[in-house]
């Protein structure tokens, strides 16, 4: 009943994600088991700050990454810090223990070159879903939207008058992202052709052949598809195309405060990486360009 509880409360009050929901669940599941091989007496709103700390030690012990363990801990201490609202438990055993260092890996992008030949690559067929993939890895780009925002676009979300796109962002926090004339005109020739290939279908800017809502699988599909040519970069992920967009502003010369908006990061720290990718780009330069570096 706590757990269906807890679910209730990520998904209607913090307003997490299914993905997200998934991943707290599972989490919770291997602590509750780990719980109970210790104490099979053991109830969840009875563990201490010590069975966190010695669950924690036995995740380092099996040589999970600081990330994947810091997340855990973050579900424990979101359950308990729910259970104290519902008045289950005096205090949240979780709050002071501290999470583990991680290395914060620079993010990959995709060269604005090698974008330019993707994007200007002519499928032999020219069926309506292999253009939909270039115009969705497009979209992807240009904007910097994330997946789940990707999929999610409606129709009436685009208004080509003023040349924006209304994004529904995470926390139900909406933004909205201006497109270039040639963007809009990409949207038209797709929409046209969408229209006349999928008759029926779900109210959505990007869909399958059947007419049904794509799912997020299928956009990672996609992306990893065209990407997979480039054998400099690692990841072929749609948020690499994120990643990509942002980078490619920052070395134009936007403000990281309005890269900070259009990527629709709730804080400017969020953002900041992306300097330390550019300052890497120049550096990569200045030691390959001048005679005395």
């Amino acid at each position: 009943m706590l757990k269906e509880d807890f679910i209730k409360y990520l998904r209607y009050e913090k307003n997490y994600s299914p993905h997200t929901e998934i991943s707290y669940l599972n989490d919770l599941a291997q602590f509750q088991e780990f719980v109970e091989s210790e104490n099979n007496e053991l109830k969840l709103e009875e563990v201490d700050a010590d069975i966190i700390r010695i669950w924690i030690a036995q995740l380092v012990e099996q040589g999970l990454k600081a990330s994947s363990i810091n997340r855990k801990l973050s579900t424990i201490k979101s359950f308990f810090l729910f259970l104290q609202k519902k008045e289950v438990v005096g205090i949240n055993p979780a709050r002071h223990i501290k999470s583990l260092k991680t290395k914060h890996n620079l993010p990959s992008f995709v060269q604005h070159s090698d974008m330019v030949e993707i994007l200007s690559s002519k499928s032999l067929k020219e069926t309506f879903e292999e253009k939909r993939n270039i115009f969705l890895i497009e979209i992807l780009y240009v904007t910097g939207i994330r997946r789940e925002e990707l999929i999610g676009l409606k129709d009436q979300d685009l208004d080509l008058s003023t040349n924006t796109l209304i994004i529904h962002g995470k926390g139900d926090k909406d933004r909205t992202i201006p497109i270039s004339d040639n963007t809009k005109h990409h949207f038209l020739d797709y929409l046209d052709l969408r229209d006349r290939e999928i008759i029926d279908r779900a109210p959505y800017i990007f869909v399958r052949k059947n007419g049904k809502r794509m799912y997020p699988g299928m956009v990672y599909n996609i992306v990893n598809r065209y990407l997979s040519d480039i054998k400099t970069l690692s990841v072929k992920s749609p948020h690499v195309l994120r990643h990509s967009f942002a980078t490619v502003m920052l070395n134009n010369g936007a403000e990281i405060s309005a890269i900070k908006e259009l990527l629709g990061h709730a804080s400017l720290s969020s953002t900041q990486i992306y300097t330390h990718v550019t300052f890497k780009e120049l550096k990569k330069v200045y030691y390959n360009a001048h005679p005395r570096a």
